[in-house]
């Protein structure tokens, strides 16, 4: 006897083998996703390796740290104008071609870097290094999410950013390194091999993808968002030097800023091909996960710098010891991010980073209670739970933000998505490094008013600065406490509006058609 159950198990199973066979990502895919894993982890190491070397920078160039500090103020400065543009640099000339181009800028920003003999020079090839360096990131994504297509980017970048994971927990152990047995132009000469061989693999392996039509350049458009994101940043980056947030320096770039985007937003819609197309903005899926890719930026990277500060600055740790004691974080961060795209697939996009954030916001109160003698082994399994939170947390946002839309609008997203996350860190780390900088000062003027009054030893007064000074870092971690729970509500609202992985098609049209891709080495 048969049902109407029986007849359609075949057609579903079929139905099912063809989703998963159309799923299944090809051996070729892997291959360019190892290609362009080398320039983004070169892009990504380069600006952790040049931090822990502005003090020797400072000594030899005969410098003051106010001069120093444009080695990386220039370089995020030139990434902020460049990422913009990228999405129509690659419909006009082709992503494989604008790739290279960037990793030709980078690589030989790098060696000009390294030949460098003063400030001066040294601050203008960073920039043209920074003007590679935005490209890579934005363009390696555009080729994969290309290659890859939208639905199985999540598998593909899963892979892809675990060693981006890696590179700034790296970058200070080679740079300790590097510092300790070479001369600080080794820093920048480390790249040169590196864009080398990324340059060849990626002439040879990356195929050229069809980006859509170009159309003229929005020149006006390029000038109110590029400058746009150069004052946002600037205001940033000096409210970290400054240690004030209403700093006339702060304020008046950030505002500037602010309201060139702001006219860009109202300039978009009028002209028929803008730099960046804000229309994207319509479909709630890709609204709700770069809100919380903003928010995570805010919260996971401004983070980041408090725990090696307080390794150095408290407990008395080399710099490659620092780097070593960051580790754990970038093992937890390497064990969830395959696991979140599972995840992702199974339960949606909206349930797992709101589970990594929460994770996040558990994970950050112990770190709240810090003091000067706590256990190493409970910071550092602290910050595997944190390592976990941040696989949980972007590979969702990341995923959810590609499913939802079509191959022709990504040269749009991945530089939006890259804008985000870069502004949204750079203001979680402008927060708490003046909240940081405010209890430092207040806690050394404590301790060396306790220290005169009472008449301590040097052993004593040492002591009685390291307790002052955790208590700064503590403060601190309660700050980055509150941005971590407002990164929740974006969260929310992703869970809200995202729809589930059968009605995909309603937000993002699965019959759009496949990229057109020469064949490797044409």
């Amino acid at each position: 006897m048969s049902s109407s159950s029986d007849t359609a198990t075949p057609a579903s199973s079929a139905a099912f083998a063809a989703e998963d066979a159309s799923a299944k990502i090809e051996p070729h895919v892997w291959r360019i996703a190892g290609v362009v894993i080398i320039g983004m982890v070169m892009s990504i190491l380069d600006t952790t390796i040049v931090n822990v070397a502005l003090d020797t920078l400072g000594r030899d160039l005969h410098s003051p740290i106010a001069e120093i500090q444009w080695v990386v103020t220039g370089y995020l400065l030139a990434l902020a104008a460049v990422i913009p543009v990228t999405g129509w640099a690659a419909r006009r000339f082709g992503a494989k071609r604008v790739y290279l181009i960037s990793l030709v800028l980078f690589t030989a920003g790098s060696a000009a870097c390294g030949f460098s003999s003063s400030i001066g020079a040294l601050v203008i090839f960073r920039v043209l290094q920074g003007v590679g360096g935005g490209m890579i990131m934005p363009v390696a994504q555009m080729i994969m999410a290309q290659v890859a297509g939208p639905q199985r980017m999540g598998k593909v970048m899963g892979v892809v950013s675990m060693p981006a994971m890696l590179a700034p927990i790296l970058g200070p152990v080679l740079g300790g390194v590097i510092l300790q047995n070479l001369h600080w132009s080794w820093i920048f000469f480390v790249n040169v091999p590196i864009g080398a061989l990324a340059l060849v693999l990626g002439w040879r392996m990356i195929p050229h993808t069809e980006s859509g039509p170009a159309g003229k350049l929005d020149t006006l458009g390029l000038l109110l968002l590029s400058a746009g994101c150069v004052g946002v940043v600037y205001g940033l980056s000096e409210m970290g030097s400054n240690g004030s947030l209403l700093a006339p320096s702060v304020v008046w770039p950030a505002i500037a800023g602010l309201a060139l985007i702001v006219l860009f937003a109202f300039h978009a819609p009028r002209v028929p091909r803008p730099l960046l197309d804000l229309g994207l903005y319509r479909n709630r899926v890709f609204t709700a996960a770069s809100l919380t890719t903003f928010g995570l930026g805010a919260a996971l990277f401004g983070a980041m710098i408090l725990v090696p500060l307080y390794y150095q600055q408290v407990r008395g740790e080399s710099i490659i010891a620092t780097g070593l004691l960051n580790g754990p974080q970038g093992l937890g961060a390497l064990v969830a991010m395959p696991l979140a795209t599972r995840l992702t697939e199974r339960f949606g996009g909206g349930k797992v980073a709101l589970a990594g954030v929460s994770l996040l916001c558990v994970s950050t109160l112990p770190l709240a209670f810090v003091g000067a003698g706590t256990s190493i082994v409970l910071i550092s399994a602290t910050l595997v739970v944190r390592g976990l939170s941040i696989g949980l947390s972007f590979m969702p946002a990341m995923i959810v933000s590609f499913a939802a839309l079509r191959r022709d609008q990504i040269s749009d997203a991945t530089p939006q998505l890259n804008v985000l996350q870069r502004v949204g860190g750079a203001i979680g780390t402008a927060i708490l490094a003046v909240v940081l900088q405010r209890a430092s000062e207040h806690a050394l003027a404590t301790a060396h008013s306790g220290a005169a009054a009472g008449g301590s030893s040097g052993a004593a007064a040492g002591h009685a600065l390291s307790v002052q000074l955790a208590g700064a870092f503590s403060s601190s971690y309660w700050w980055a406490l509150g941005i971590a729970a407002l990164a929740l509500i974006p969260c929310f609202f992703m869970l809200r509006v995202e729809s589930p992985a059968s009605d995909s098609g309603s937000e993002a049209p699965v019959g759009a058609p496949e990229p057109a891709i020469e064949p490797v080495g044409a």
